[in-house]
């Protein structure tokens, strides 16, 4: 047979520090790969035995996970075997060797998939994505009434049915619009993954509808007021007034990134960390406007120190469960100090970022660059995320367009 499947590990690319484990498919001299959705160092892969060290730290058991990927390779190379037997694979191509094995060897079911992505998120310490998930899996649960799935199944009937059942139970769109741009996200890892078919892909036809509030941003000189608010140092406002100016200074870091930062990721004038959304690297230079605020969130620490005084445990679930508690509070807090410093805008733990690109994209800081700045993967999320914070400059064209119209022109 001139076609044979190995598992091996991609090393292609040399700007990365782990490798995509693929099953490669070789078809009359031509190849082509199928994703496993696992990443790995290469020092947690075997080349001789073609198999995962018990070294790797992504999942909880290599030896299981290397019985289940041999077990789908030996589905795929069975389904090899039966199309020679029937004389049909000499005449297809290597993309329609790979489209009819990983189709027919698709028996990870949806809630089996999940699962595994909660799993894994969890053993990352992303608690707060485990738990959209999970949210987002027992919400699927109610509508199929426990039934389980394979991802040949979602399709758009099902997007439809599911927004129908979600929305007459009473549920804002909010809920729901978080539900399905999860269930996209799962979809698309297992197509990567090669455990979905991308001809199958609903939501190329479903529009998700958003249902967020409109996100305000607050002009500069409302940032002004809150920076100069007189406050007793040794108050909760005069803390969280700090930790808002430190968002903003900070190229409107999150709430989540601020609580993780150590006295260890100040180095040589800047902040290095890693986003907890992304596991992006991230690097600011700390501005002399932020110093001040830095100060006061420093004295007396060591290195291995939290710089909020969040987080009290290592375990994952508890110190997310503490970021919650004390964004609350901090929200309760921004009320107060918005209400002193005489601003009517609503202002959340989001208002700071907000702000940020906002002010940003007004000065006509190009686009690539305020992505970067808020250390987004994508221009697209970029552009959706300014989206609905430009109306305040497109108020002032209309002004200035429209005001031509009651200028006084002198007639010669």
């Amino acid at each position: 047979m001139a076609t044979h499947i190995k598992l091996s590990l991609d090393t292609r690319r040399k700007d990365t520090k782990t490798f995509p484990l693929i099953f490669r498919l070789t078809h009359n001299r031509k190849t082509t790969s199928i994703g496993t959705g696992h990443q790995l160092f290469v020092s947690d892969w075997d080349q001789k035995r073609h198999q995962i060290k018990p070294s790797f730290k992504g999942t909880e058991s290599p030896a299981r996970l290397n019985n289940l990927l041999q077990k789908r390779m030996a589905y795929m190379v069975d389904m090899l075997t039966q199309l020679e037997d029937n004389n049909k694979l000499k005449y297809m191509s290597v993309s329609e060797v790979r489209s009819y094995i990983t189709r027919t060897s698709n028996k990870v079911t949806f809630y089996q998939f999940t699962e595994q992505q909660i799993q894994d998120m969890l053993k990352s310490k992303r608690v707060g994505n485990a738990r959209v998930y999970k949210h987002t899996l027992n919400a699927v649960k109610n509508f199929r009434k426990s039934k389980d799935f394979t991802f040949d199944e979602l399709n758009l009937d099902f997007l439809n049915r599911f927004e129908k059942y979600h929305l007459g139970k009473g549920n804002k769109l909010g809920g729901l619009s978080v539900y399905l741009r999860t269930i996209r996200a799962i979809n698309r890892k297992a197509i990567k993954s090669g455990i979905a078919d991308n001809e199958g892909y609903a939501f190329n036809d479903y529009i998700i509808r958003s249902g967020k509030p409109e996100k305000r941003a607050l002009p500069i000189n409302a940032i002004r007021k809150i920076a100069e608010l007189e406050l007793d140092e040794n108050t909760a406002l005069y803390r969280d007034r700090n930790i808002f100016m430190m968002s903003f200074l900070l190229n409107g870091m999150s709430f989540v990134d601020m609580a993780h930062l150590k006295l260890s990721n100040l180095i040589d004038g800047r902040i290095k960390y890693s986003r907890k959304k992304t596991n992006e690297p991230y690097n600011i230079k700390i501005h002399n406007q932020l110093k001040p605020f830095l100060t006061f969130f420093t004295k007396g620490k060591e290195k291995s120190d939290y710089l909020l005084n969040i987080i009290k445990s290592d375990i994952p679930t508890d110190s997310y469960n503490q970021i919650v508690w004390a964004r609350k509070r901090f929200n309760d807090n921004l009320k107060k100090l918005a209400e002193l410093a005489g601003i009517e805008e609503n202002i959340t733990s989001y208002a700071a970022r907000h702000s940020f690109a906002s002010g940003a994209n007004d000065m006509g800081i190009p686009l690539t660059a305020i992505s970067q700045m808020l250390g987004h993967k994508r221009i697209s999320t970029t552009q959706a995320y300014l989206a609905n914070l430009r109306k305040s400059k497109m108020d002032e064209y209309q002004d200035e367009i429209f005001g031509q119209l009651s200028e006084k022109r002198t007639i010669s």
